[in-house]
């Protein structure tokens, strides 16, 4: 509909440009109308039968269509030229000279016009070619720069625009393989997780079982090892539900005014049994904060998990740290939690928060969590519209929550 309106626009606009030039030279009104509706309708043939031609050659490489549409003109222009010249009787001599002209002007057209072909099926060519390196025999996207193109401005931007789209689907594909890579971790991890409680519950519930063993000592113990591995199992499993929440979008969160400080001290008493056991001080110095809104559920769950995580790798007799500030002037609640595991390989910090990631062999032989407990945290925390990071220490690590003033969701 578009092309057909501007068509339009354009044909009027000659009409009306060629009936000002022919007022301005005082021809006669039927003059005028004679020969404006016999070029209009010896150049409307014309242009039709052109118009059709470049239509069945519409699947033709560029070079051919603009040499069609550069042939169609001058076709149009000529047919319209002699029809108009013959009805006002003009001289043979005079019509012989039109004609050099044309066929002069025509030269010019169809070079023009093989230029432009060629500068066009060019350009596509280099386009192509670029569009096949995108996507290496393995599959493998690659953003490289778009290269320079010839030819219509188009075929740049179409360019352009395969970078950019080339980009994206590299980032998306080097997220895939991570998460594919945390999904083969998560499954070793958890597999291995499951099977030595299993194993300890079976064996010791088949020795209950063949009365094995009957003095009460040993039974009793028994009961509390098979109890003490249901719960780590029961744990487990809520880890991967809960996680299974955040990462589909599942989690509904309440909103309530929530004191920082209180919801520091409740996850200080819920880790307090676990540090006296391990002998890890844990020091709170806190000052006045704004209230947040959160899920006071959900947020006091992220905490714990930050400060489970600092207790079981701070060695006995050390310390894990608890300070916190107002950051910047959006109000937002900075809190630090420090421990003294001696610190992190720098390659290993940004996958910290990644699922089942466990580090080096000293966070390998904890035995306590499947390696989801930060994973839980952050995406806990980044649901409330916070932020959650960790940094080598002096002693060992520093993680940083960052909960904006009323939440932020």
């Amino acid at each position: 509909m578009r092309r057909r309106a501007g068509s339009l626009l354009i044909l009027a606009v000659a009409l009306a440009a060629a009936t000002a030039l022919a007022v301005a030279f005082d021809f006669p009104p039927r003059d005028i109308a004679v020969l404006i509706a016999i070029a209009a309708v010896a150049s409307s043939v014309a242009g039709v039968v052109g118009g059709l031609v470049l239509r069945r050659l519409r699947s033709r490489p560029a070079r051919v269509q603009t040499m069609t549409v550069a042939l169609s003109a001058v076709l149009v222009a000529a047919t319209g030229v002699v029809t108009a010249a013959l009805a006002m009787f003009i001289s043979l001599h005079d019509l012989v000279v039109l004609f050099v002209v044309f066929i002069v002007a025509s030269g010019v057209a169809f070079g023009a016009a093989w230029q432009l072909g060629d500068d066009i099926g060019a350009g596509a060519e280099q386009v192509g070619a670029y569009a096949r390196t995108m996507v290496g025999s393995d599959g493998h996207v690659s953003a490289e720069r778009a290269p320079a193109v010839t030819g219509p401005g188009e075929l740049a931007a179409l360019a352009r625009e395969l970078a950019e789209v080339s980009r994206r689907l590299e980032t998306s594909q080097q997220r895939e393989r991570a998460l594919e890579s945390s999904r083969r971790e998560l499954i070793a991890w958890v597999s291995h997780d499951l099977r030595a409680p299993l194993a300890t519950i079976r064996a010791m519930a088949e020795a209950l079982d063949d009365d094995i063993v009957d003095d009460d000592a040993t039974v009793k113990r028994y009961h509390f090892q098979i109890r003490t591995d249901a719960e780590r199992l029961t744990a487990l499993v809520d880890d991967l539900f809960e996680l299974s929440r955040i990462n589909s979008g599942s989690l509904r969160l309440g909103a309530e005014k929530v004191d920082l400080s209180d919801a520091v001290a409740d996850a200080i008493a819920d880790v307090a049994s676990a540090a006296d056991v391990k002998g890890v001080a844990v020091v709170e110095r806190l000052p006045a904060l704004p209230p947040v809104e959160v899920s006071a559920r959900e947020c006091c769950r992220a905490l714990d998990n930050l400060l489970d995580n600092a207790i079981r790798h701070t060695p006995p007799g050390g310390a894990v740290r608890i300070e916190a500030e107002t950051g910047g002037g959006d109000g937002a609640a900075l809190l630090h939690i420090a421990d003294e595991c001696g610190g992190i390989p720098e390659a290993d910090l940004p996958r910290v928060f990644d699922i089942a990631f466990r580090g080096d062999e000293a966070r390998q032989r904890d035995e306590r969590g499947g390696g989801l407990g930060l994973a839980i945290a952050r995406g806990l925390i980044e649901a409330h519209g916070g932020a959650v990071s960790v940094a080598n220490a002096e002693r060992g690590c520093r993680f940083t929550v960052r909960l904006p003033a009323g939440g932020g969701r």
